[in-house]
């Protein structure tokens, strides 16, 4: 009898043990090591490899409960959702998502090409790397996987038996909690907020009434707005990248709900990167640098989105009323407001939530540390208040720099 026909935490043995059973990756006599190296809030990821020739996968295993907290209970279920999107993302946007070897119900593990000639973006960000096809690659993954997956492409009856399939009852009550709703009012006492901005945040965030309302109806548009199979939790830790490629994974959050949020979380994710490379990078000619390609990254996302919905719309458009003249730009204004108000509520939560960024939390200089806080809540209150007004990519880096000059270090 299997060992693994009864689910249980593996640890770096049991994964060796694992691949030789269930995979026909390595050869029968394969030395093979295992190494855990997840870094995420919520799950185990062991890489194993088989040293004489380099060969190797990953291994990505559920618990019941969040790595970052044993109060957030959470269903293995996830892995399934991950592992079947990442499927569904890899055929319509080939080449844009590691590929899946094996899903294991019994184990809730999903085990998947290693992608060891990439680097996890935050960090390639944090060392002020560039890379000239993001912009390009990203553009075309949301629009494929999100667009490609809404009403106005999709028979109807099948789009609905998808969203039967993707319901996440449990990593969504976690985006409604730590996105939606603590980091206004620090309601559930988990707030990671930095001593020297307490006042500002006080003021700023939890006593903004007007903020709170906003907040709200951005939340229960969230909840109850299923438009497309959305990543859930698409920021610059979910993206391996390299000088020419770019691979979206860990996909575990995903539930059909509004675009905007994948969308959203791109932008405020590379607008830390900026605020980590305008508060770290002493030399002024490497910071003007680091920081213009950003910016250009942001628009060039926004705008290379714009353009290309545009085309994969009238592609793909199935459904009868959404050919209606004005129908498309009427859609597509929609998203970019969600789009500026998730930008505005992942810039909240990862400055004052449970699950902060290292992005801003690295900057060593306390000071500057604070300013970088404050900009990123100050860009996140236009995107929330105004996210009607966010049009073109150039409005979205603006906001940016409306709130830098607004801040002194």
């Amino acid at each position: 009898m299997s060992k693994f026909e009864t689910y249980f935490l593996m640890n770096d043995q049991d994964v060796i043990e694992y691949v030789k059973e269930k995979l026909d990756i390595f050869p029968a006599d394969a030395v093979l090591t295992s190494k855990e190296i997840g870094d995420g809030n919520l799950n185990y990821v062991f890489r194993v490899k088989e040293e004489s020739t380099g060969k190797s996968v990953i291994v990505k295993q559920a618990g019941g409960e969040a790595r970052i907290s044993a109060d957030i209970k959470l269903s293995t279920d996830r892995t399934r959702i991950e592992a079947e999107i990442l499927k569904k993302q890899g055929e319509l946007a080939p080449g844009l998502v590691p590929e899946v070897y094996l899903y294991d119900a019994v184990m809730c593990s999903c085990t998947m090409e290693d992608l060891f000639d990439y680097t996890i973006m935050r960090t390639a960000l944090m060392n002020h790397e560039k890379f000239p096809h993001f912009a390009d690659q990203i553009s075309t993954f949301m629009v494929n996987t999100l667009l490609g997956t809404t009403d106005v492409c999709v028979e109807h009856k099948a789009k609905k038996d998808d969203v039967k399939n993707y319901i996440n009852p449990e990593l969504c009550e976690i985006s409604e909690d730590l996105v939606y709703t603590e980091p206004f009012n620090n309601i559930g006492n988990r707030n990671n907020v930095f001593p020297p901005v307490a006042d500002f945040v006080q003021q700023e965030l939890y006593e903004d009434t007007a903020l709170h309302l906003e907040a709200a109806k951005c939340k229960f548009e969230f909840m109850n707005n299923a438009q497309s199979l959305i990543h859930g939790d698409l920021h610059t830790g979910s993206i391996f990248i390299n000088d020419h490629s770019t691979k979206i994974f860990d996909p575990e959050f995903a539930f059909y709900g509004p675009m905007g949020y994948d969308i959203g979380n791109v932008v405020a994710n590379m607008f830390f990167a900026w605020n980590n490379g305008t508060f770290t990078i002493e030399d002024e000619a490497e910071k003007a640098d680091f920081t213009g390609w950003v910016e250009q990254s942001v628009e060039d996302t926004i705008d290379l989105f714009i353009e290309k919905y545009g085309r994969y719309y009238d592609e793909n458009v199935k459904d009868h009323m959404a050919k209606t003249p004005g129908f498309k730009e009427w859609y597509l204004g929609t998203i970019l407001r969600d789009t500026a108000a998730v930008a505005g509520l992942e810039l909240v939560r990862r400055i004052v939530g449970l699950a902060n960024v290292k992005d801003i939390t690295t900057i060593a200089d306390e000071s500057k540390r604070a300013a970088a806080e404050k900009i990123c809540i100050l860009t996140a209150k236009s995107f929330i208040m105004n996210r009607d007004s966010f049009k073109t990519g150039k409005d979205f880096t603006g906001a940016l720099k409306d709130a830098v000059a607004k801040v002194t270090v």
